[in-house]
């Protein structure tokens, strides 16, 4: 049994990390190019989900390599995606492949439906093996986010923030290839040690965007064409609304932050959208409100084509963007989307916002 599973951001350093160290043979799908978009696009339904189109191109990678078992996740709500197994099943049997697709519902359905599934996986494995292999790849979860929100502030301070990125992709490298925790560990400490030493400029006050959005556009650069990075490049300073291991803490953990941070956001919504529309949709406007009131410049919102929560947060982000007086960005992504009309809509909507500092600092000084 040869066992694959979709990319998503860095998700693939920690759930090949898992499934190895649980003694499974882990073919992990080729990185995303544009091949593997072309034939998401050649096989998936016209309107289906960008993310849905990506998954289809990596399946049928991996599958051409070897692999002979898929591991997906399920959902539930009003989000397309607990549409998305049932669908790549269809499209991967009409072209005739050789697997079988693991389903790993939500949580919600419970511990034990939840553990009935993995038993498939898992069924010689002893929970220790279980246990030591989970830890290691939630560390590493932790660790690349903690990278990641690190990189995110220095690039704007670094007078060649390309060598930021350079840094961390040799970190994110590191990461993957090692099982010890402390050593994992050092790598962090190592790669920021490394940005403290490159040439930085202290006196300046960069620009602070947040970016919102659907899940996996937030976290996979290919579809969001690295928007973080640009942003970066540019001299601003980027928070993301979402990180993997918080989803993770959320959804798998449950923990009383996690659930105390989920009702905070609901609150900050409330004036604006009042219910679950699926997807983090209700997420989308509760953190923009959050960076409102935390003094931001701006906010990105990323979304797929078609995506319905995000549809919703959309319509509704150009009153509270009035209220607060917080230009917000929506790009909406497909595969027509072009690198070079992103880079110019990020160099313009990075102008307007540091027009508009200049002219509240002007304001205040008169």
């Amino acid at each position: 049994m040869k066992v694959t599973f979709p990319h998503m951001g860095n998700l693939n350093i920690s759930v090949k990390s898992f499934f190895k160290n649980l003694g499974l043979d882990v073919l992990e799908p080729p990185p995303i190019t544009k091949r593997t978009l072309d034939l998401g696009v050649k096989y998936a339904p016209e309107f289906a989900c960008l993310p849905l189109k990506i998954n289809i191109g990596n399946y049928i990678e991996a599958l051409e390599a070897g692999a002979d078992t898929i591991i997906m996740g399920g959902g539930i709500g009003p989000c397309r995606f607990g549409y998305y197994a049932e669908v790549q099943k269809e499209i991967l049997n009409d072209l005739n492949y050789d697997y079988q697709m693991l389903v790993l519902e939500p949580f919600q359905s419970g511990w034990k439906h939840f553990l009935k599934q993995l038993k498939f996986l898992f069924k010689h494995t002893s929970w220790w093996k279980l246990r030591s292999a989970w830890r290691v790849a939630w560390r590493k979860c932790q660790l690349i986010d903690e990278a990641t929100k690190y990189v995110n502030q220095m690039r704007a301070y670094a007078v060649q923030p390309k060598r930021v990125t350079e840094i961390y992709d040799d970190c994110l490298e590191e990461l993957a290839a090692n099982d010890d925790i402390e050593e994992l560990e050092s790598s962090l400490k190592q790669m920021k040690n490394k940005i403290l030493d490159l040439e930085l400029d202290r006196d300046r006050e960069p620009l602070r965007v947040g970016i919102v959005g659907e899940i996996y556009v937030v976290l996979e650069s290919f579809t969001n064409l690295n928007v973080e990075k640009k942003l970066g490049e540019l001299g601003v300073i980027v928070d993301r609304s979402i990180y993997l291991s918080d989803w993770i803490s959320e959804h798998i953990f449950n923990t009383a932050q996690s659930q105390a941070e989920h009702k905070r956001l609901e609150k900050l919504a409330e004036p604006y959208l009042e219910h679950f529309v699926g997807g983090h949709g209700l997420e989308s406007i509760g953190r923009v409100v959050d960076y409102a009131e935390q003094g931001y410049d701006g906010a990105v919102q990323l979304a797929p084509f078609t995506c319905m929560p995000e549809i919703v947060a959309q319509s509704i982000l150009p009153e509270l963007s009035k209220d607060y007086g917080l230009p917000v960005l929506s790009l909406i992504l497909d595969e027509h989307t072009g690198e070079a009309g992103v880079i110019t809509r990020l160099e313009a909507f990075v102008d307007l916002l540091s027009r508009k500092r200049n002219e509240e600092k002007g304001e205040q000084v008169v």
